[in-house]
């Protein structure tokens, strides 16, 4: 069983549709899912499913393998850390046609949403995300082979002292439907080493 699966897990806004067994989650999302908070576009989407633990230990790594058969424009699955609807980030690859899609991050802040992303290939369907702790700071990495990780992203949380949540998500922001798988998921000590 993977040392996520232990903890005590909570669902906000559980889908229909989730098997969970004892090394993965397995979950369908539903249409018009999404998490977003008004920059740029102006809307509030808080409705993706995202199932999470809690701790309040400032320094560790939580690292998951995803696989996912999205095909629709905005489709995504990745790794969430979802405080309220206003504080939250999430990293994920966000489907966007047939040539390409982006892999990327959102973190928001006080209810605004930031979007950092890189094109990769359409035919990529699988992707590990290390997310690390250190106090309100957060360091998001993804590999292709959950061995080497690239940096995507360093961030802060406002909110994100204390008892933070922290964990999966899959959602489809327009009429679509897909499988999103969750593997291999782990908490150890912090792999993001203090600056020197």
């Amino acid at each position: 069983m993977t040392e996520f699966l232990k903890q005590p897990l909570v669902w906000t806004r559980k889908p229909d549709q989730v098997e969970i067994t004892r090394d993965k989650v397995i979950l369908t999302t539903q249409p018009h899912t999404d998490l977003w908070q008004r920059t740029y576009y102006g809307f509030q989407n808080d409705s993706a499913p995202v199932l999470q633990t809690k701790t309040s230990e400032p320094y560790f790594s939580f690292t998951v393998k995803t696989r996912f058969d999205s095909k629709v424009r905005f489709d995504q699955c990745g790794v969430a850390l979802y405080l309220d609807s206003e504080n939250w980030l999430k990293a994920s690859i966000e489907y966007e046609n047939e040539r390409f899609q982006r892999l990327g991050s959102v973190v928001t802040n006080h209810g605004y949403s930031d979007w950092a992303t890189t094109d990769i290939p359409a035919g990529v369907k699988e992707m590990w995300y290390r997310l690390s702790r250190r106090g309100s700071d957060y360091c998001i990495e993804c590999s292709g082979d959950g061995v080497e990780f690239a940096q995507m992203r360093i961030c802060h949380l406002w909110e994100g002292a204390g008892e933070i949540s922290f964990g999966v998500y899959a959602c489809s922001p327009e009429e679509s439907s897909f499988q999103a798988e969750f593997s291999q998921m782990e908490i150890g000590p912090c792999a993001w080493n203090a600056h020197q």
